[in-house]
Order: structure tokens, then sequence, then C-alpha cells
């Protein structure tokens, strides 16, 4: 039985082994985006070199098969280096969007390809879960926000934007009308305290974050009235007091304690906060420089100074968010960052190193034009952007919201949250602008198969499809056309992918590694 040691790990497996079978034994990801266990070595990502003693050049792990007394390394900087050079090359001849633009440009990222589903299915109760994982006042953001998420909308050269926002109103005014509205899961009860001081969006949105992490948490609000910028601002007919006071109640039975005509530097000060509370978050709206030095904390131009990926302040249990820091003209924003400060406050208190969340690696597309956009429409419901009969204060009827959200032609890339090339682009710090791709792939989604999409743009030639079809007996099948870089994935002879996978469309579609084949029940 030969041995192989791997990054000083030794192991003996059975002749025949691979290098990368071997690693995987031993719990070492090695990125190999051309492999499947039933399928033949491919060695077309060249995402899988390792170093061998030996040898002279690095060699594609899948293919290479053990030897006793084989010596590899995985993890050297040479090696870091070549997978990501080769992941970088796929890249520059990969097209196709990650993560939906309207969920890129909604600042609290919110799925909103996936709240347009349910509300499309009728599955209103779900399309709000959706939306309350990243927004903690939708009813109110449903009319006041200034939506971003529409500006980015790809519907909006074809017929109009998806109305996104009246949509998410909608969902938000459903559930607000129940005798008990919706309320998220929460992390038990930990113990841990956190004070908020001030209950505008902001500080709303961080309380609603922070209750659900499963942590104690009291808003002080200087007013008689909670809502801080949010009261008094609009018309009642555009965002009525009776909405702003539903979301708060729904903030409130998650368990969050709200105490009014409460000052910081007058019934509270800062040290009393931090001596009571684990953390504290300031969320008040714009302060003097000499207020916020006076508080012991580090101030700039705009307000107090924090570390602007985590918003932690000068003192490291103190946080701030919303106006404190600079003006801000939109609720959304004060939204999103609500959101995101209560992530790095539950790191804190917890113990754990402060990150605040992202999206994660992700390729964009850019503009299309409207004949790149005609594939990608026949998934879509055709009629133009509809408002409601009722008017924009009345909003959609069900029938209506389920009528707009058909219009969503879903493109973002259905396999976002397992896509192999994604997920090792992201590990490896590759940059998808390195290199640029001289030839480029079509940006096109193909329709006719009655089980399958398949949108070649994603497609990065690993051959895995190709070996399916020929194993499953199709008479036409799928080949490499085409030599060097402009090689790529297709039908023989002409013919349609209905034609090409007449047996092995869903199999082909489930071992795709970037989504290029996409099952249709599944978008």
């Amino acid at each position: 039985m030969p041995v192989i040691t791997i990054d000083h790990q030794e192991l003996e497996v059975a002749p025949g082994t691979t290098v990368l079978q071997a690693a995987r034994r031993l719990g070492i990801e090695i990125p190999a985006l051309c492999h499947r266990d039933e399928c033949s070595a491919n060695t077309s990502c060249m995402c899988c070199v390792v170093k061998v003693a030996g040898a002279k050049s690095l060699l594609p792990s899948c293919a290479t098969v053990v030897t006793d007394g084989m010596v590899v390394e995985s993890e050297t900087e040479e090696v870091y280096e070549a997978r990501r050079t080769a992941l970088e090359l796929l890249l520059s001849d990969h097209v196709g969007d990650c993560i939906a633009p309207c969920m890129m440009y909604c600042p609290p990222n919110m799925d909103i390809s996936q709240m347009l589903r349910h509300i499309a299915r009728g599955e209103f109760d779900r399309a709000l879960a959706v939306v309350k994982e990243d927004i903690a006042l939708p009813a109110v953001l449903g009319r006041v926000c200034n939506a971003p998420c529409e500006a980015a909308c790809r519907r909006r050269e074809a017929g109009g934007a998806v109305s996104i926002c009246l949509l998410k109103r909608f969902v938000a005014d459903v559930d607000l009308a129940l005798e008990n509205p919706y309320l998220p899961e929460k992390t038990p009860a930990d113990g841990k305290r956190v004070a908020v001081v001030g209950s505008g969006p902001a500080g709303l949105s961080a309380a609603y974050y922070i209750a659900r992490a499963g942590h104690e948490c009291v808003v002080y609000e200087r007013e008689a009235v909670l809502g801080g910028g949010l009261r008094g601002t609009f018309a009642p007919e555009v965002l009525p007091d009776s909405v702003l006071d539903g979301e708060i109640a729904v903030i409130e039975r998650l368990g969050v304690r709200f105490e009014c005509g409460q000052a910081l530097g007058e019934q509270l000060d800062l040290d009393g906060l931090c001596d009571r509370f684990d953390a504290v978050l300031l969320a008040v709206g714009p302060v003097e420089r000499g207020v916020i030095e006076g508080w012991g904390l580090k101030a700039d131009s705009k307000g107090i100074k924090i570390d602007p990926a985590t918003y932690q302040a000068s003192r490291a249990q103190v946080f701030a968010v919303g106006g404190a820091l600079r003006p801000l003209k939109f609720a959304v924003r004060s939204v999103a960052a609500g959101k995101v400060v209560a992530a790095c406050i539950d790191q804190f208190v917890t113990g754990r190193p402060i990150q605040a969340p992202d999206l994660g690696f992700n390729t964009k597309v850019g503009k299309l034009s409207i004949e790149q956009l005609q594939d990608f429409l026949l998934r879509a419901r055709a009629e133009d952007r509809s408002e409601p009969v009722e008017g924009l204060v009345g909003g959609y009827t069900a029938d209506e919201a389920r009528a707009e959200a058909e219009r969503c032609m879903h493109c973002e890339c259905s396999a976002v949250a397992d896509c192999l090339l994604r997920k090792y682009s992201g590990l490896y710090s590759a940059d998808a602008k390195r290199f640029k791709g001289e030839f480029g792939r079509p940006i096109r989604l193909q329709t006719g198969h009655p089980k399958i999409f398949f949108e070649p743009g994603k497609c990065i030639a690993c051959g895995i499809c190709v070996q399916i079809a020929n194993a499953a007996g199709e008479a036409l099948g799928l080949t490499f056309i085409g030599r060097g870089f402009q090689v790529r994935v297709d039908v023989p002879l002409g013919g349609s992918i209905a034609e090409g996978l007449m047996k092995a469309g869903e199999a082909c579609a489930k071992a795709c590694p970037t989504g290029a084949l996409d099952l249709k029940s599944e978008t």
C-alpha cells in the first residue's frame, strides 16, 4: 500500500488513489472545479495543482496517482498563486451575475428575487419572512425608501423596473394586519445586555437584530414618542403613525424594552451605560464635536469617529451609527447600517473577532441591451410595470402584487449558494478583472429544453456534462467546439440543447459547477 505525505500529514492509501482523493481523506481542501468522482479526470480548470517533490512543475492533483513515498505540498505561496491565476483565467471568460443587481444595490442586501418568487406564488407569509431577514421595518421602507434597487433592476429598460418597494410594502402590510404578526426565531438568551440610544430607523433596526441574537436590549429615546426622524417627517398619508407603531410593536414583542424621555447628557450618561451594559450603541442623530469629546470619544469633521468597517468607536464598548456619524438622507441606509452594527455588536459581546458581514465574491455583467435581455424576458411576465388601481396610498391588491412579481427575470445566478467558481474565487481572493477576456462568451439564455436552462456565458468548459451525456447514451450529447481560448461546450452538428440532452439534462444541471446548466424547477 503506497504511503503519501501531504502538508506534513502521512496517509496510507489504496493503489490507484489520486492525490486529490488522498488530500480529501486528510481533510485538506483542494479546489477542483472540473472534477467529479464518477468521471475521469478532465484537468481543464487547473485549480487543483499541487507541488510534488521531485517534479519539475506543479501537477493537477485530480489526475496524479499516488506513488509510495510521495511528498506533496498543497499550501505553499507558489501553489496559492497558481490556483488564483487559474481561477482568474476562468473568470476572464465567465459572464454572469453572482448576485442580482437589485440585491447588490439594496443597502440592506435583501434577497429581492426570493421575495418576488414567493409573492408570485401567493406565498405572502414566506415572502415576508425573507424580507424580515434583512429589513426590520419593511412597511415603513415600503413607503419612504428611495428605491435604489429599482434603479438597478434589469427590467427597467424593458417595460419598467419591477415595483420592488410597493411589493415589499404589500407583504409587510398583509402581515401587520394579522392579529399576531410574524416574529422571527431568536437565539436563546445569553445574559448579555446592550443599550441603544435613539429610536430612529438605525436604532430600531439594530435593536431588532440585537434581540434576535439573544441579547437583552433596551432602547432609550429622548422624546416622548418613539421613531426618531421617522416620526413627523413624512405626510400622514405617506407614512401613517399606525404603520410605524405597528412595526415598533413587533420589535417590542421580540423582547426589546423602550424607555422614552431619556436623553444622553441629561437623564443618561455614557459612563453609567457602559457600567450597566456589555455594549452601547449611539444612534442619536447629529452631535456637535464638543459633545462627542465630552463623552470621551474621538470625533472627526462629520461626527463620532468610528472604524468604518465595524462601527466601533474609540471606546471599545461603544458603537455608533446613523446621523451620529454623518448626515444620512435616506432611511433605508440607516436601516441597513443598523443591521450591520448589530452583527458587529453581537460578535463583540460574545467575544468573537469583529467582522462586518458581506455578500462574498461577486461578478457583474454590467448593463445589458434590449437585444441581450430578450432571452431572459422569456421567463418573466411580458407586461409593463403596473401601478396599483387604488393608487400609491392604497397599494397593490393580492392579484396585482402577484402579477407584478411575475415580471422579475430572476437574473441572479441560481447556483450562487454552491457555485464552486464563486466559492474558490472568494477563498483565493481572485480578481475577476485581472485578465480581460478577448473573446468573451455570449450573454444568452437558451430556454428550449423542457427541464433545464442553458446559459453558455457561465460555462467554464469543465467537461463534466460532456462525460455525463456520453455515459447516458445521448445520440448527440455535448462536445467541445473550437480550440484554445475559444473552446466551448455545445451540442454538435448545430443541434439545440433539447436535442443534445434528451436523457441527461437534469443530471448535467445538477453536476454543473457554475450554474451554466440550471433546472427550470429551481428558478
